[in-house]
């Protein structure tokens, strides 16, 4: 097992967050693609700042290699990041776990995310592994609507 650092995820490293997301192995998004909807460094440095965002950030040797953040206001879990090099060792459960108690310890009772609702992606099982249940909708980008519920998942 790697030794990894977690630690609050500052708005000073939003465009490292945006480099990261392009970096995924099955859901990358492009800085270009982000800032086509409305997301760069700026506005999410500006949504971290204005306590709309929160999230949580992994490193190994001093290098970001995953991060998770939470909308405070809606309980949705917005974004779950990491290098490919990095997965299957805990580290994007230990991100989602963090943020979702973030999410809890803001009064949300029932938490929210967008997945893809193709068995063969990765995050289809991962999140329903965890106890995340379908809630039949579908998001404005075409993903499944997925909900936890505290007391009664396993996450």
């Amino acid at each position: 097992m790697i030794s990894v650092h977690y630690a609050p995820a500052p708005p000073e490293r939003a465009q490292s967050y945006i480099l990261l997301r392009g970096q995924t192995r099955e859901n990358a998004i492009s800085p270009a693609h982000l800032a086509a909807l409305g997301i760069t460094a700026e506005s999410w440095a500006a949504d971290i700042r204005a306590l709309m965002l929160q999230g949580v950030l992994a490193e190994h040797e001093g290098q970001m290699v995953g991060y998770c953040f939470g909308n405070l206001h809606t309980g949705e879990v917005v974004v779950l990041a990491l290098l490919p090099a990095f997965e299957g060792q805990g580290i994007g459960q230990e991100l989602l776990r963090r943020v979702m108690a973030l999410l809890h310890d803001h009064g949300h009772q029932r938490l929210f995310l967008g997945c893809s609702a193709d068995p063969q992606v990765r995050s289809y099982g991962f999140y329903r592994h965890l106890g995340w249940r379908s809630t039949g909708q579908v998001d404005g980008n075409g993903d499944e609507v997925l909900e936890w519920r505290a007391g009664g998942s396993k996450a």
